[in-house]
């Protein structure tokens, strides 16, 4: 048995990225190794900078979701003139400002949103005694550095996101023990090798970030489809 991290995220809006295409900011039905790679590090209080924290932390996580509401799409279309000496809030508490001219004409962006959508995640690090270990993250989820989103800035979470610690023999049984809403089915992304679905396809998915140039790229096998669980209880408090 290995112990696996449940961390939750609902909130109103989230993003779960996927390819940026001009103005375009598309979403994926399940989060990004990269997303999740950045929210525990801004937990932890990592800097953008710490590209060698950042990259061995990422190459660590074997993670699954399951998606114990699918909520529904939204796209946001953005507009706005920005001016040279236009500010900007970030996580670190400080003003961030624009270098160069104005824009001569609107700025315009297509933003996808999830609306509603409520997924748990089993999270497992190897090695487990490498620091940061699952310990040092669940501490960070309940207090972190810095303020946390899901996707984007404005996606803020309104439950607990640390849930809990469970011991399993892999992600899917992690996520198929953890209570769960009375549903009949379950949608499931599971990393190659930590599980099986009957009703499933394999999916390739560009989700690693290499974190010094900022860029997307590779290709990491995954499991899509759909299950039971163990059993079926209300979620407890978070």
């Amino acid at each position: 048995m290995r112990r696996h991290l449940l961390m939750r995220l609902r909130a109103p809006l989230m993003a779960f990225g996927g390819e940026t295409i001009d103005s375009y900011g598309v979403i994926r039905d399940f989060p990004a190794l990269s997303m999740v790679t950045g929210l525990i590090a801004n937990a932890l209080g990592y800097d953008r900078g710490d590209f060698a924290l950042l990259d061995r932390l990422q190459a660590r996580i074997v993670m699954g979701t399951r998606l114990d509401a699918s909520g529904t799409r939204l796209i946001d279309f953005q507009t706005a003139q920005l001016g040279k000496r236009d500010e900007a809030w970030t996580t670190h508490r400080k003003p961030e400002t624009r270098q160069g001219a104005s824009y001569e004409s609107p700025h315009l962006r297509h933003r996808e949103y999830h609306a509603d959508l409520d997924a748990l995640l089993a999270i497992r690090l190897e090695p487990a005694d490498e620091q940061p270990t699952l310990d040092d993250v669940a501490a960070a989820l309940d207090r972190p550095k810095r303020p946390l989103f899901i996707g984007r800035k404005p996606c803020l979470p309104t439950t607990r996101m640390f849930v809990g610690i469970i011991d399993a023999c892999d992600v899917l049984g992690a996520l198929q023990q953890a209570p769960a809403p009375d549903l009949p089915d379950f949608r499931f992304q599971l990393p190659e090798g930590e599980g099986t679905l009957n009703q499933s396809q394999w999916q390739d998915v560009c989700d690693e970030r290499n974190w010094r140039t900022g860029v997307h790229g590779g290709w990491r096998r995954v499991l899509e489809g759909s299950g039971a669980c163990v059993t079926l209880a209300s979620n407890s408090p978070e």
